[in-house]
């Protein structure tokens, strides 16, 4: 594979920017097999944007000759407060974490933070050198990412431990490209800024758009606000929903007749269905048109907006089609009483 393929396979959906684009080809140019990174907090359950969007883009890493991690993020999802803080909890979800990961991105290696700081006993040294780096009001900056506002007033002080350790991460694990979605830009910034001034290896950073949730966007101009949600049954599709479950979800999804702006099925389909499937065959009746095949995502949207592809058809396919990417990672995936359970108490 040549180096403008491996750069096609990186840009490829979701994936939004790429910080930078040159760096990124002076990296393949000179290493034939980078080091990736992907950082996770442990939550709930699993659903499309958490597992399928963002394991699809992994493993579009992964087919670029990239050696993948999955970081799975034990301590910051303690001092955030994720699965009420319970480190036994964090522990059991850790394992369902990692199994499904293993499920969809094959060859990525899965690690987990507790081990890493274990293991490598500079760690802490390195965090509080990177810290002296960070003014608490770029701290403050930095919240965002873990999804808290930058004006809170009472806020805990590990809390604030969380974005250098996230940097700090990436030094640790000697990663040439860091990834994540659009919402953890912030800390791929800081890392370009400071890692420099400690003659640390810059990585090129690559963000992905998040999937938008299913019920309408409260802003159409700003997917985030719509964005796939753990904590929103009603927002997204779960690894875990039955056949029927995925039907009746996409059927009651916002999908405005002709409007393309943050459409949920549409973005499934760029993200999701094209990733995995050469053509996507649309069945409807002759009256109404006949049977249709899209070989790109584009003429599809393009139909779409200009009202030759009706919402419930669309609405049909795109469910026809997740069950046949979810239902195989789905009854491979074991999800215990127990992991169920210590989930739950934290909703």
């Amino acid at each position: 594979m040549d180096i403008t393929e491996k750069v096609e396979l990186v840009e490829k959906s979701p994936t939004e920017e790429v910080v930078t684009r040159d760096e990124l080809i002076n990296l393949f140019q000179t290493n034939s097999s980078p080091k990736h990174y992907i950082g996770l907090e442990i939550s709930g359950f699993l659903h499309l944007g958490s597992l399928i969007s963002t394991g699809f883009k992994i493993n579009d890493f992964a087919k670029a000759g990239v050696k993948c991690t999955v970081f799975l993020a034990d301590w910051h999802t303690l001092i955030n407060d994720k699965l009420g803080g319970d480190w036994e909890a964090i522990s059991k979800v850790s394992k369902y974490y990692h199994d499904a990961f293993k499920i969809v991105c094959p060859e990525a290696e899965i690690v987990l933070g507790s081990k890493l700081y274990e293991e490598k006993r500079e760690y802490w040294s390195e965090l509080v050198k990177f810290t002296k780096n960070m003014s608490l009001a770029r701290t403050m900056r930095t919240l965002t990412i873990m999804g808290r506002s930058e004006n809170e007033e009472k806020i805990e002080l590990a809390k604030l431990l969380y974005p250098p350790m996230q940097a700090v991460d990436i030094h640790s694990l000697d990663v040439d490209i860091a990834h994540a979605g659009m919402d953890q830009r912030k800390i791929h910034m800081l890392v370009r800024e400071v890692f420099p001034k400690m003659n640390w290896k810059v990585p090129v950073a690559v963000h992905h758009r998040l999937l938008p949730g299913l019920t309408k966007p409260n802003n159409n101009n700003d997917s985030q606000l719509g964005k796939m949600s753990k904590s929103d049954p009603n927002s997204g599709i779960f690894i875990h929903n039955t056949d029927n479950e995925i039907k009746k979800k996409i059927n009651k999804a916002w999908c405005e007749e002709t409007n393309i702006q943050n459409n949920p099925l549409l973005e499934i389909a760029h993200t999701i269905i094209f990733h995995e499937f050469k053509e996507i065959n649309i069945e409807r009746p002759e009256k109404f048109g006949g049977n249709i095949s899209y070989n790109k995502y584009e003429q599809l949207e393009k139909d779409f907006s200009e009202k030759k592809l009706h919402p419930g058809d669309l609405k049909q396919t795109i469910g026809n089609y997740l069950i046949k990417v979810i239902s195989p990672i789905r009854e491979k995936l074991d999800l215990n009483e127990e992991i169920q359970n210590a989930i739950k108490k934290s909703y």
